[in-house]
């Protein structure tokens, strides 16, 4: 909310002007231009507008002072025209940095109405001094600097504006610096450190210098700061690795955090330039994953498990980084120990179970492949099975193996056969896998054995007369035709050998009948096959038999007899008197 004589203020002054719009008042386009210095006492004499405008009778005329802001800067005396200061001007308040710093105003004729314009420029005293906000400055500058160089300073403030500003940098004598002013613009200069001479930290580790800042006043005032120049260590020697390059091994089972190894560098210089800091430079992914280096002692430890069917081996590069920014590389290789921690896998190809009893020997039973994902003796092998069984391993292709059967299986001896396969690496310690296939037979179709026997009955042959006709094989039918068959065969066996019993007893009687009348017989020698064979089905199998049949011419009790079957290598047994000769029944001579 407005002071209330500020409000009446501008109520009058919008009242005259719309008055003047209304009367058409005089307003005079000259500017009158006062001027008074900051800081000048309430009261002191600025002008005096009844000689400089020309006017009279200011009481009459209702004379006023306005100014834009509507603050009572000046006040006016009636009675002599003087135009009076109503209090301190502080031009840093009003104006800041801004120059010139003019406060603008009206002289107000009510009766009649009138406007003189005028101006009052608020001018500067050296009323404030140079200030550096910073009192003490550091610089550190390397005793390798080359002389030339500028380091720049910061300025001094100073509120006073023109001359009265900074105007002019200075610092004590001393054989190492000059200084030098560069113009920042508006009058501000801003001091630059100059290095006159080359720094030697042996000599002399650091410089005092005071800074002095000037102003411009009829009085200068000033200020200082002190700065302290501190000469660094030049920095040429850099970190240096005691070895370029590092090698060690690391078993695969290391626990995490375990330390892999430690690398140390060092270098000449001393303080911040000595100071060595150790870091990985431009290593994969996967050593950062795996690996950490501490920054001060350079030990290198696990941050991850190692695993050498993963990864056999790293490349990590570090640098040894001193205060000064110079650098020294080196590497390391850290190389990945297999440890025989994965058992041998089997993995089948096909397994052949169950498997017929009619089967040839090294019948393949089983392909399989055995592998082990460790390196050297650990990826080495040894796959058997148990000795007791009629099956073989036999290797084929790399790690590939066939289980094979050593000889015919025969189902009613042993239906099943359990058997183990055990793969055993030659690691320390050996890791064994086995696996457990079981292999059957299952005497699928059923299979007989039959017997056709043809018998000739001979009195007095030197050999049996034995005829052996060959069967041959028939197409395999289905089970049930099958056991049909089987049964018709060994029905019509049955009979066959009960009609070659009654063929028998009466070819016999009538031999003896022949031979009482006739007084002997001879059968000539004929030749018959060796073998007799069933037909029983589809793969038939074959069974091989020969008799010894024999018939004496005095042969009463015994006169017919099978006697024990012989293989065909053996010789036919005769059995029949020297003079006997007769013909067999069936025709053959």
């Amino acid at each position: 909310m407005m002071e209330p004589g500020v409000t009446a203020a501008q109520q009058i002054r919008q009242v005259l002007i719309f008055l003047a719009f209304l009367g058409g008042p005089s307003v005079l386009s000259e500017t009158w231009n006062y001027s008074v210095a900051e800081e000048m006492e309430t009261g002191s004499s600025i002008a005096n507008i009844i000689k400089d405008m020309g006017v009279g009778d200011l009481t009459a005329r209702g004379a006023r002072v306005i100014f834009d802001d509507y603050q009572p800067y000046l006040r006016l005396e009636l009675e002599t025209g003087n135009l009076l200061l109503n209090k301190k001007l502080d031009r840093e308040e009003l104006c800041g940095t801004r120059e010139p710093c003019i406060l603008h105003f009206q002289v107000l004729l009510e009766n009649p109405l009138q406007f003189f314009q005028a101006e009052l420029l608020v001018e500067d005293i050296n009323d404030h001094p140079p200030t550096f906000l910073e009192k003490l400055i550091f610089l550190n500058i390397s005793e390798g600097a080359t002389p030339g160089t500028s380091f720049q300073m910061d300025n001094a403030q100073d509120l006073d504006v023109g001359i009265n500003g900074v105007q002019n940098y200075t610092i004590s004598p001393n054989p190492y610096f000059y200084l030098k002013l560069k113009d920042g613009g508006k009058g501000r200069k801003y001091p630059e450190l100059v290095l006159d001479g080359p720094l030697d930290r042996e000599r002399e580790p650091s410089v005092s210098l005071i800074l002095t800042a000037t102003d411009g006043g009829s009085l200068p005032r000033s200020a200082t700061a002190l700065i302290q120049v501190v000469v660094v260590d030049v920095n040429d020697n850099a970190p240096k690795f005691e070895r370029t390059l590092y090698e060690v091994q690391v078993p695969e089972n290391s626990p995490v955090d375990s330390l892999v190894i430690k690398v140390s560098a060092t270098d000449l210089d001393t303080g911040m330039n000595g100071e060595i800091s150790y870091s990985f430079s431009h290593v994969s992914r996967d050593v950062r994953k795996t690996f950490k280096i501490h920054p001060t002692s350079g030990e290198v430890h696990l941050k991850a498990p190692l695993d050498f069917e993963v990864i056999q081996s790293y490349t990590i590069n570090v640098q040894a980084v001193d205060g000064g920014s110079l650098s020294g590389k080196s590497a390391i290789i850290v190389q990945v120990t297999d440890v025989n921690d994965n058992p041998p896998e089997i993995v089948f190809t096909s397994v052949i179970s169950p498997i017929p009893e009619n089967g040839l020997s090294e019948m393949v039973v089983a392909v399989f492949s055995v592998r082990d994902q460790d390196s050297g003796d650990n990826s080495r092998m040894m796959c058997s099975i148990p000795d007791n069984l009629p099956f073989l391993l036999k290797p084929t292709f790399k790690n590939f193996y066939t289980l094979v059967t050593e000889i015919p299986l025969d189902r009613e001896s042993r239906a099943e056969y359990n058997i183990t396969i055990t793969v055993t690496d030659l690691g320390t310690p050996r890791l064994t896998t086995q696996h457990t296939i079981t292999v059957q037979d299952n005497g699928d179709p059923p299979r007989s054995a039959s017997v056709t026997l043809h018998v000739l009955v001979v009195d007095g042959f030197s050999q049996p007369y034995l005829p052996l006709p060959e069967v041959g094989q028939e197409p395999a039918q289905d089970e049930d035709a099958l056991t049909l068959y089987l049964v018709i065969a060994l029905a019509s066996v049955s009979s066959l050998f009960f009609l070659s019993v009654l063929l028998f007893v009466g070819v016999r009687l009538c031999r003896r009948a022949r031979a009482a009348s006739l007084g002997g017989c001879s059968v000539p020698e004929a030749h018959f096959p060796g073998h007799l064979m069933d037909f029983s089905g589809r793969e038939t199998l074959s069974q091989s038999y020969q008799y010894e049949v024999c018939l004496t011419g005095v042969s009463d009790t015994k006169d017919f007899q099978f006697l024990k079957p012989v293989s065909p290598d053996h010789q036919v047994v005769t059995c029949v008197e020297e003079n006997s000769t007769s013909m067999n029944g069936f025709g053959y001579n």
